[in-house]
């Protein structure tokens, strides 16, 4: 037991702001949810950055584009229905194609110079061809520079691609997935699990291509989902 606790201790002291319980999605953003019901004049504006690859993007069927059905601005439709005087900017500094290694190193001057409120990270579907290794790594990278600066880190699992059977269990999306989760518990950060939600949708028997535009990009229904995990954060 006194070795145990001295492990605790240690990685307690060597990183400050990290966590052990992933943070509680009711809980986690109680300070951006004060300032949206805050009135003119005394609000402010809060900042959502989206950083990641063509899925917050808004890709459809490549090369098409379709910006007002992805999930950041089904987002910030949904939160002005909750919040209708809050002022929020929705800033989406996603790239199609891209890893999170090449998302690290624009990071600082892509990222953080919008000053986010509440950061968005969802790389894991391409982080596939980097390794879980590299991955995690990159992450750590945005997450510990995230959080030195007190912004609240929201990390995303895996959308679905139709090429992968979510329900098998240990297939690729999922060990990335139960990464982030790792990760979300380690950095005390919140965590959108887009995988559980439509693995649960193919589990009561839901045909998953009806949510997608092509094989690794979701349609406006498929958006919604990952919204949906999104908005739980704001109630």
């Amino acid at each position: 037991m006194k070795k145990i606790l001295s492990f605790v201790f240690l990685i307690t002291a060597i990183s400050p702001f990290m966590g052990f319980a992933q943070a509680g999605k009711g809980e986690y953003l109680s300070n951006i949810k004060e300032e949206l019901v805050k009135t003119w004049p005394n609000n402010r504006t809060i900042n959502l950055v989206f950083h990641g690859h063509s899925v917050p993007s808004g890709y459809f069927r490549t090369p098409e584009i379709r910006t007002l059905e992805s999930y950041p601005y089904q987002t910030l439709k949904a939160l002005k229905e909750i919040y209708p005087t809050a002022s929020v900017n929705v800033i989406v500094t996603a790239i199609g194609g891209e890893n999170s290694e090449q998302g690290e190193k624009r990071f600082v001057d892509d990222v953080l110079t919008h000053k986010p409120d509440v950061l968005f990270i969802d790389y894991a579907l391409n982080d596939r061809g980097i390794g879980l290794s590299r991955s995690e790594a990159a992450m750590e990278k945005m997450i510990r520079a995230a959080l030195e600066r007190k912004i609240k880190v929201i990390l995303l699992s895996p959308s679905p691609d139709l090429r992968v059977d979510i329900t098998a269990s240990g297939n690729e999306l999922e060990k990335h997935a139960c990464q982030l989760a790792q990760l979300a518990k380690k950095y005390d950060v919140g965590l959108a699990d887009s995988y559980l939600a439509f693995k649960e949708l193919a589990k009561k028997g839901e045909n998953l291509e009806e949510y997608m535009a092509q094989s690794n990009h979701p349609n406006e229904k498929g958006h919604q989902v990952i919204a949906g995990e999104l908005i739980q954060y704001f109630k």
